[in-house]
């Protein structure tokens, strides 16, 4: 070979060199650096194992097993660690478009609260990077859906918002069959889109048909089993997601929020049992990526799996256990993030402590927990759950005039809660309202007043769905309706309301205690006997609430 064609040769291998290299080492884009995207190492622990997903259009190959793990961790809630991971795919190969629409994803949570201005701004700047990125026409489409979300945020009521990502992922839905994730997606925005009020369920039934559909070829991906417990998520569907929920913690082991997501069908279902085994796995991995981010911090989903703990163990009559929690909850000095989560959740665990208890005189005392660490001037649906704790507390012991206080701070929560646009919240504090209005009538012996007004509160109640925040109310209103005719001496009418309690809210501690008591005083022997058994059955060995006593000195009595 002539010299000067081996100079031409090793000229041409350089430059060939040179371009993979800058094909896996880019320059890093500017813009990226302004945004505040969450980046490093991810903070993953025990097996590491999210599920399996395959995504169809994924980009360069080595991306391949990244962009694959940032979509399960995508599935399963996990939204720092797939806003992690997808930046990780965005570092070593900027043109993945996909990559821009995971991190506008894990920004977008279409399940939980809106997100934050800052979240909603990050989106949105990541995705105008995404449009100036060479794309395919599938991967465009699935930006523009995300993209629906986004756009006007600042305008655009929330709710608006999602309504056009659901129209735009059913348009790739029907246009892409073979695009598993396009269905799986779609199922998601069907669920985010729903209307809250409609009792039979339609969004939550056609997401489900989909996903179950999805299921038998797919097994072990996380979203479908997630997002099938999520639209069965209520009193009518729920017994069609057990097989699932009892699956979906061995499909995605590592995921905390995988581990406490079959939790709320144990909780539909009175479940107590397996309940308190989802949410112990949960808030111990939790427990684990927290130390990986701050030994000395708390992570929101181990606050979050507390509540439902809390409440299993007080269906179980386990008061030992109950407090347990709070002792621990009221020891920690960080959380992160400070969000809804954290707030509803320390003000929910002392506020059922004191009410499924009936320690009025407790629920009277209560104060707002955590003060140094949540900002609670940003919360006024959950700061109103401690005040309907203690105005409860305090008609029960005959002040009213307490009670009418914390009435006052109820209705300016209420105000707050509609400036801000949030009807739902304004509406579940509104039945919080007229309960307590409720019971002042009844303390002021208006009794007709008191059951009719109850008997609202039980009516807005029965069209509300139940947020994922929260394992169930802090006391439904139509058990408090049956304890205020007990109350009164109306013993069937009471019955009557206990079981409509236990339909939707099964095997509750003080549902079948009140069902029990009922039928006492209606001189129903046999179904005093069947819930004074169920109420023993459910509840713990270790219990010392006086009611199983007296459940137990029934049972021996009538049997003998």
């Amino acid at each position: 070979m002539k010299t000067q064609d081996t100079l031409l040769l090793g000229i041409l291998i350089l430059c060939v060199l040179s371009f993979t290299n800058c094909k896996k080492n880019p320059r890093p884009n500017p813009e990226l650096a302004s945004i505040g995207l969450f980046r490093g190492d991810l903070a993953l622990c025990g097996s590491g194992q999210f599920g399996e997903v395959s995504f169809s259009i994924a980009c360069d190959y080595e991306t391949r097993a990244d962009f694959d793990l940032a979509v399960s961790l995508l599935h399963s809630f996990e939204y720092v660690e797939a806003e992690k991971a997808f930046v990780n795919v965005i570092d070593k190969d900027p043109e993945c478009a996909m990559a821009y629409w995971g991190v506008a994803m894990s920004n977008f949570h279409p399940l939980w609260s809106p997100p934050s201005k800052e979240e909603l701004e990050k989106g949105s700047k990541i995705l105008e990077i995404a449009a100036t990125i060479p794309k395919s026409e599938r991967s465009g489409e699935y930006l523009d859906a995300v993209n629906a979300f986004y756009t006007d945020w600042e305008t655009l009521d929330h709710s608006i918002r999602i309504k056009r990502f659901e129209s735009e992922m059913e348009q790739i839905y029907n246009a892409y069959p073979d695009d598993k994730e396009a269905a799986i997606f779609y199922a998601l925005a069907l669920k985010a889109a729903a209307d809250i009020t409609d009792k039979n369920y339609t969004n939550e039934r056609k997401a489900g048909a989909i996903l179950e559909a999805l299921f038998p070829d797919q097994p072990d991906h996380p979203g479908i089993a997630h997002y099938i417990i999520h639209n069965y998520d209520n009193p009518v569907l729920a017994e069609m997601a057990l097989p699932t929920a009892r699956r979906y913690a061995e499909i995605a082991p590592a995921s905390a929020h995988a581990q406490h997501m079959p939790s709320h069908i144990f909780t539909r279902l009175g479940l107590w049992e397996e309940s308190i085994d989802s949410n112990l796995n949960s808030t111990s991995s939790a427990v684990c990526y927290a130390s990986s981010i701050d030994e000395n911090a708390h992570w929101d989903e181990e606050v979050h799996g507390m509540g439902y703990l809390v409440y299993a163990y007080l269906q179980k009559g386990d008061n030992d256990k109950a407090l347990e929690q709070f002792t621990y909850l009221q020891g920690f000095e960080k959380v992160f993030p400070a969000n809804f989560k954290i707030a509803y959740t320390t003000a929910a665990i002392p506020s059922r402590i004191a009410l499924e208890n009936r320690d009025w005189a407790s629920a009277a005392e209560l104060q707002l927990p955590l003060v140094d660490i949540v900002p609670w001037d940003k919360f006024p649906w959950e700061r109103s759950i401690m005040n309907f704790a203690k105005a409860l507390g305090a008609v029960h012991l005959g002040n009213t005039n307490s009670a009418e206080s914390e009435l006052k701070i109820l209705k300016s929560n209420r105000q707050e809660l509609i400036a801000l646009g949030d009807d739902y919240k304004a509406n579940q504090v509104e039945i919080q309202i007229n309960t307590v209005q409720a019971w002042i009538y009844m303390a002021e012996g208006q009794n007709e007043q008191a059951l009719l007004l109850m008997q609202r509160a039980v009516e807005m109640e029965s069209i509300t769905a139940k947020h994922p925040v929260t394992p169930g109310e802090v006391l439904p209103a139509v058990e408090l309706f049956g304890d205020m005719l007990l109350a009164m001496g109306k013993s069937e009418e009471a019955l009557a309301a206990y079981e409509l309690d236990l339909k939707t809210h099964p095997n509750r501690f003080n549902g079948l205690y009140g069902a029990a008591k009922a039928a006492k005083e209606s001189g129903n022997s046999e179904k005093m006997s069947f819930y004074f058994g169920k109420l023993l059955e459910i509840s713990s060995s270790k219990s010392v609430r006086t009611e199983l006593e007296e459940a137990k000195k029934f049972l021996n009595d009538y049997e003998t």
